[in-house]
C-alpha cells in the first residue's frame, strides 16, 4: 500500500515533470515562431515585452494545476487522523442522555447523514448522534480522547478514552440504550456526578464537557465542576413549544431548564433541536484541531493552486491574442494594406 507521504510525493514529482514537459514545449514552439517572426510581429520581429513572462508562467501554472488536482481528485472527505499520542493532552466528555423520552420523533432532519423524507422528523436520540458527529468531524484525535456517560435512572459509561471516532460513532446511532436501566424518572444528578468522578483526574483546563439531554429530567443539586473541565456545553433536544406524550406524560424540550443548567455550570446552552453548534463556538473550544480555527489545510491549498494554475492556464491565450503583438503592429498593417489598395487602383 502507498503511504500518505509516497502519495505527495508522487504528486509533487508528476507536477514537477509536466513543468519541465511544458517548458520544453514553450522551448520548441518559441523556435518555431522565430522562423516567422517578421511575419507576425512586422519589421521588428518581436512580440510584446510582457510575452517573455508566458512560458515560464505556463509552465508553473500547469505544475500548480496538476498537482492541486491530483490532491482534489484522492483527497478523502472523512479524514483519516494521524497516530495518537501516547499521552492525551485534551478530552471531550460527552454526558448523554437515554431516556425514553429521547426516542420520541419530533427533531429536525437538517443532516445529510440520515435518510428521511423531506420534512419528517427524526428521534431525538439520532439528532443527537447527528449533532455531535458535527464537533467529531473537528476534534483533533491525535491528543483527544473522547470519553461518554449514559445517563437514565442510573450512569454507566459506556466508551471511556478512545480516540477511534468509529466507535463513537455507532455509540450515537440513536439506539434505545434505556433498555440497559431500570424504568423510573431521569436521574442527570447521577450523570453529572459519574461525569465528575472521572473528569476529577484529568489535567486542569484539559476537558470539554458536552450535555445532552432533552430538559425531560429532575433539576440537579448544585455540584463542585472539577478543574478539569474547561468549556461546558448544554445541547437541547426536542421541540420546545409542542410536547409529546411518554409514559403517560407530556415530554418537551425544557428550554428555560436546560439554560439554567449552562448558567450554574458557567457554559453555553444551545437549542439542537433544528441546528448545529455555531462555527465560533465549536472552534473556540480546547481540543479542536487548529485547520478547523483557519489555518490552511491540504485541501485548501489544492483548490488555490487548481484555481490559479487553471485561471492562468485559460487567461494565457486571449491576452496573447490581444496584447501579444506591438502596439505599432497592428496600425502599421493597416497603413500597408491600405497603401496596396491605392497601388492596385
Amino acid at each position: 500500500m502507498v503511504t500518505d507521504l509516497t502519495m505527495h510525493q508522487v504528486f509533487v514529482f508528476t507536477a514537477i515533470a509536466v513543468v519541465v514537459l511544458v517548458g520544453i514545449g514553450d522551448w520548441m514552439h518559441a523556435r518555431r515562431v522565430d522562423r516567422v517572426r517578421h511575419l507576425a510581429f512586422g519589421k521588428t520581429g518581436r512580440a510584446s515585452r510582457w510575452t517573455m513572462v508566458v512560458a515560464p508562467s505556463r509552465a508553473i501554472a500547469s505544475g500548480l494545476a496538476t498537482w492541486g488536482l491530483l490532491a482534489l481528485a484522492t483527497f478523502n472527505p472523512v479524514e483519516v487522523d494521524r497516530a495518537p499520542a501516547k499521552v492525551a493532552s485534551n478530552h471531550l466528555l460527552v454526558l448523554l442522555d437515554v431516556s425514553p423520552s429521547m426516542q420520541l420523533k419530533d427533531s429536525s432532519n437538517s443532516s445529510p447523514t440520515v435518510t428521511a423524507i423531506d420534512g419528517e422528523k427524526i428521534s431525538r436520540a439520532t439528532r443527537a448522534g447527528d449533532v455531535v458527529q458535527a464537533v467529531l468531524d473537528r476534534l483533533d484525535m491525535e491528543r483527544t480522547r473522547i470519553t461518554i456517560v449514559a445517563f437514565y435512572t442510573d450512569a454507566l459509561p459506556i466508551v471511556q478514552d478512545t480516540f477511534d471516532k468509529e466507535v463513537i460513532r455507532n455509540a450515537l446511532d440513536g439506539l434505545p440504550m434505556y433498555t440497559a436501566f431500570e424504568a423510573g424518572p431521569t436521574n442527570l444528578q447521577k450523570g453529572l456526578t459519574t461525569a465528575f468522578e472521572i473528569a476529577r483526574v484529568w489535567p486542569a483546563d484539559s476537558a470539554t464537557l458536552l450535555i445532552i439531554t432533552d430538559g425531560d429530567v429532575a433539576t440537579p443539586a448544585q455540584s463542585v465542576i472539577p478543574s478539569s473541565i474547561a468549556d461546558t456545553i448544554v445541547i437541547g433536544l426536542g421541540d420546545p413549544v409542542k410536547g409529546m406524550n411518554v409514559n403517560g406524560h407530556n415530554s418537551r424540550q425544557d428550554t428555560m431548564g436546560l439554560r439554567q443548567l449552562a448558567t450554574r455550570l458557567g457554559g453555553y446552552y444551545h437549542d439542537g433541536n433544528r441546528k448545529h453548534l455555531p462555527s465560533e463556538v465549536v472552534n473556540a473550544l480546547t481540543m479542536i484541531a487548529p485547520r478547523a480555527g483557519g489555518d490552511w489545510s491540504e485541501r485548501d491549498l489544492a483548490l488555490l493552486a487548481t484555481a490559479i494554475g487553471c485561471s492562468t492556464l485559460a487567461l494565457i491565450g486571449p491576452l496573447l491574442a490581444a496584447f501579444g503583438r506591438p502596439i505599432g503592429f497592428a496600425s502599421a498593417r493597416r497603413t500597408t494594406v491600405e497603401e496596396r489598395k491605392e497601388a492596385l487602383a
